[in-house]
């Protein structure tokens, strides 16, 4: 479910935004933002504007927390306080001075920060209260705002946008990337409509499932789009991260190939799944059988038959019969505050327990052992390799999984059989139903 974008406003004088700043809660620079573009005039004549009080466009600051501190990123008006930080000293920088009159009754003047303190007239800045605008939502509104608000005056060129778009974050950069191999997938499953892919809303579900990856559980979406903001993870990490959503989607497509035809494709549901499937990835469970992947599939399907009747129900106003009541605890969770952490645990919980024991789980020993060895070897009577035919020796024997180990074969004697090395190799996972060893 989309989050709507929502701002609350008040003005904000400019000694409490010099005060967060110096106490690094004010970020001038989210990887969104474009690089300072104003001239030296064009600065000065908003100080000029401040000075004789004129009103100036609104900042737009996006709030979120960091570390436990509250942090607001700039999303409009960076160039606004640069200018006004550069004046002050507050930054280092270009200085610059001001040609204007201090009131009604003085000169046109040339000064600078330095003069407007010996006159004792620093209020004149430092208690000009700027219109501030803080925003929360989902990070394609976000940035969509950014490029929106900055579609006039000095236009964020094509580069800057997408720069703004694919930010100078390394995590942004693998999410976007891997959003682009699956943009087809996204739109054939109508998993995301042409229009959300547009509005990058395919990253912003690869930026939540990679963190929520990485934090082996589901995530908070604001918790997500904050920690994308702060780029807390390293290269290491996020290279990791890449390659487990990588093998999630792709298995994802391999177990359930036909997801469009139930609710499993809509956000919600998917993001769940990915993480669910992930987490039985991480715990070693099988999902390449595919009469059990089909299983899994039956039980998907009938569960999600379930919860659109009970959804219909809910909309003739009837009652729920109390067989349906998983249903009905499930549509809860999709219907309000559908992105917070309780709800989609809540949901990882009921889809977890409909279809775990439908999967088995990799036999921990993934060889045979030296005695498994000496015993298979000397109760086979014919010692030759059971692809072709080649007389094997103690020294050159190989012994192969009949069920392979990947597919939930056990590595025990009554799954064995001789192969010679090259053959062994080659056939990969593939089942060989000739038993040899008794």
């Amino acid at each position: 479910m989309r989050k709507d974008l929502t701002h609350n406003s008040y003005p904000k004088p400019v000694h409490d935004l010099v005060h967060l700043y110096n106490n690094g809660q004010l970020n001038l620079n989210p990887g969104f933002q474009r690089n300072s573009v104003w001239t030296i005039k064009d600065r000065a004549k908003l100080i000029e504007s401040i000075i004789r009080n004129y009103p100036v466009p609104a900042i737009f600051l996006y709030r979120r927390e960091e570390n436990g501190k509250i942090v607001y990123d700039v999303i409009d008006g960076k160039q606004r306080l640069e200018s006004i930080f550069l004046f002050m000293g507050v930054l280092r920088g270009n200085r610059f001075a001001v040609k204007t009159q201090l009131d009604e009754n003085s000169e046109n003047a040339e000064f600078d920060w330095r003069f407007l303190k010996k006159k004792s007239r620093q209020s004149l800045i430092e208690g000009y209260k700027l219109y501030t605008i803080e925003v929360d939502g989902d990070l394609s509104d976000i940035i969509d705002l950014f490029v929106r608000i900055n579609s006039t005056g000095k236009a964020l060129t094509s580069a800057e946008k997408q720069h703004a778009k694919y930010y100078d974050s390394p995590f942004l950069k693998k999410a976007a990337n891997i959003a682009g191999r699956y943009r087809e997938y996204f739109s054939k499953t109508g998993i995301l409509s042409t229009g959300q892919i547009s509005r990058m809303k395919h990253v912003e579900l690869l930026c939540e499932i990679m963190l929520s990856i990485g934090s082996d559980d589901v995530i908070n979406k604001k918790a997500a789009l904050d920690k994308i903001m702060g780029r807390g993870l390293t290269l290491s990490q996020i290279n990791k991260q890449k390659s487990k959503v990588i093998r999630v989607i792709n298995r994802i497509r391999s177990m359930f190939p036909k997801l469009q035809e139930t609710r499993f494709k809509q956000l919600s549901d998917f993001y769940v799944l990915a993480i669910l499937i992930a987490k039985y990835e991480g715990e070693g469970l099988i999902l390449t059988n595919k009469k059990r992947n089909k299983l899994a599939w039956d039980l998907l399907k009938e569960f999600s038959n379930g919860v659109d009747r009970a959804r219909l129900k809910q909309r003739k106003v009837q009652g729920v019969d109390e067989t349906d009541s998983i249903y009905r605890e499930y549509l809860l969770t999709v219907t309000a505050a559908t992105d917070e952490i309780s709800q989609r645990r809540k949901r990882m919980t009921i889809i977890d327990n409909l279809i775990r024991n439908v999967f088995t789980i990799k036999d921990k020993q993934r060889g045979f052992t030296k005695e498994q060895r000496r015993i298979i070897w000397n109760s086979t009577d014919e010692r030759v390799c059971q692809e072709c035919g080649f007389v094997l020796t103690w020294d050159d024997f190989t012994i192969d999984h009949i069920d392979p180990h990947s597919k939930g074969g056990r590595s025990e004697i009554e799954n064995a059989s001789l192969m010679c090395r090259k053959h062994n190799s080659a056939k990969g996972n593939r089942t060989k139903r000739r038993r040899i060893a008794q």
